[in-house]
């Protein structure tokens, strides 16, 4: 296949680029490197059939012409720093929503009919139903970024259904890894980096989330696009079990500075928009053939050791 990834520079992105590669497929990795970075993709850059083309959703005047012979787009591009929607409330419009709709359109001109796009579990809010399953509702995003995303995942359902662009959405648990970029694991690390003998979390540390590794997120998302042909193809995408934020805290010192001390805070979030417990049911996936290899709290110790081993090398 002829794949064009959108923040194809970015965490999932670099290492979804590579696994296509590696399948056979021919490959452009999109990305305006905001969050993405092009060293991730630099053993990449000599493959015949990978390109990278740096540009910006919200800006490319000739995406469609751009667009023109590939198969498949993976739509990962967005903002990925959840806190910064609370200051800059057009953030989440312009990265999720407008950009969604720029690459909808491009892809209805250029004759583009398939369509992954990279949800969020932001998206169910502070549901009281856990773990939660994909039929939940209502639907009550407490932040600017589950809004975004959730808006966006509105735009490809009536795409798919007046232009006939077959859809597959994934609703994912906090994907972790080697190329990391935001989250608690890549911040414990760039504060600890800063100063070694204290660790300051945002929040009590009782936040409760899933935690899914990137391969599996990858795995996941190929053979749901394989597996499922609906017109829409909407799945949640997370491992097993849920991992607390204070354990995570305590792995990163000890593979950091075990003589480091952690401060907490008093909130029971990390910010305004931080929902404090999410599970995900990632069933409808599982009954038709696929589960994650790796839980929760393994990922996160994977994930550790991946970032520490890339912070090194960097």
């Amino acid at each position: 296949m002829k794949v064009f990834v959108t923040g194809g520079a970015g965490f999932i992105g670099s290492h979804l680029c590579e696994n296509l590669l590696n399948r056979g497929d021919e490959v452009t990795a999109y990305d305006n490197l905001s969050l993405g970075r092009k060293e991730f993709l630099k053993p990449l850059l000599s493959r015949p059939s990978f390109s990278f083309v740096e540009n910006d959703l919200l800006k490319d005047v000739d995406l469609a012409q751009r667009l023109k012979g590939y198969d498949l787009v993976f739509h990962l591009a967005a903002n990925s720093d959840i806190s910064l929607g609370s200051s800059r409330t057009d953030l989440d419009l312009k990265q999720s929503v407008m950009a969604t709709y720029n690459l909808l359109e491009a892809m209805r001109g250029a004759g583009v009919g398939r369509l992954i796009f990279s949800s969020t579990s932001a998206i169910y809010g502070e549901a009281e139903l856990k773990p939660t399953p994909e039929t939940y509702g209502p639907l009550v995003p407490i932040s600017f970024y589950g809004a975004g995303k959730l808006s966006a995942e509105s735009l490809i359902c009536a795409y798919a259904h007046h232009y006939g662009i077959r859809s597959w959405i994934y609703r994912f648990a906090n994907v972790v890894g080697a190329h990391l970029t935001h989250g608690a694991i890549h911040d414990f690390l760039q504060r600890l980096k800063a100063d070694p003998s204290v660790l300051k979390v945002l929040g009590d540390g009782r936040q409760r989330k899933s935690y899914l590794h990137v391969t599996d997120c990858i795995e996941g998302m190929l053979f749901g696009f394989h597996t499922a042909k609906d017109e829409v193809n909407l799945f949640n995408l997370a491992s097993r079990g849920v991992t607390e934020v204070r354990w995570i805290a305590e792995q990163v010192v000890a593979q950091v500075n075990a003589s480091a001390r952690i401060e907490y805070g008093s909130e029971d979030r990390g910010w305004s928009g931080d929902v404090p417990y999410s599970w995900l049911d990632s069933g409808k996936l599982a009954n038709l053939g696929w589960k994650a290899k790796v839980e929760s709290s393994v990922a996160v110790e994977m994930s550790v050791r991946e970032a520490l081993q890339w912070q090194n090398r960097s």
